[in-house]
């Protein structure tokens, strides 16, 4: 059976506490609030008491497998908590239920970082571009930054640049 801890917050504040656990989650507390509107049907609303309360236990949550996997990423004398040390800390913390989800989640998570990768390795290099191509491109979306300013107003169509070349 798994027991947590007692947390003594102190002055420190649920809302700082989980932007200290979690900085990546924006404003914590906002954050998980949203979190647990979202999980629920519409019609049931949450005291505040509540949701501090599962908001402390979500902090907990994360200590506690941040935890086991530095052990697991220690044990193996390792100096970076790979995804697989969580993996492996669910299993010893008796998770194993969430093993699948989690990660079936980071593989979702690999190839998104992958796209995104791919899409700024297209614009980091310039390499997919030739240099017309690039300042006929940079050109429309001055044009449409103009627009936009300008009252929504759309942007005037940009000549073809493969038309301006051979003429």
């Amino acid at each position: 059976m798994l027991r947590f801890r007692k947390i003594d917050f102190g002055n420190i504040g649920c809302h700082r506490l989980c932007r200290i656990v979690a900085p990546g989650l924006g404003t914590g507390k906002t954050t998980m609030t949203k979190i647990i509107k979202e999980m629920l049907p519409p019609d049931v609303r949450v005291a505040r008491d509540a949701q501090d309360l599962l908001i402390e236990c979500c902090v907990e949550f994360i200590n506690l497998i941040s935890s086991e996997s530095n052990e697991v990423c220690s044990r193996e004398e390792k100096r970076t908590i790979a995804p697989e040390h969580v993996l492996k800390a669910l299993q010893v913390l008796g998770f194993s239920e969430y093993i699948e989800e989690v990660y079936s989640a980071y593989e979702q998570h690999k190839l998104e970082t992958m796209h995104d990768v791919a899409k700024s390795v297209k614009w980091g290099n310039g390499a997919e571009m030739t240099e017309e191509e690039a300042l006929a491109e940079q050109q429309r979306m001055f044009a449409e930054a103009r627009a936009r300013m300008n009252g929504g107003a759309t942007a005037p169509k940009q000549p073809d640049p493969e038309q301006s070349l051979e003429s």
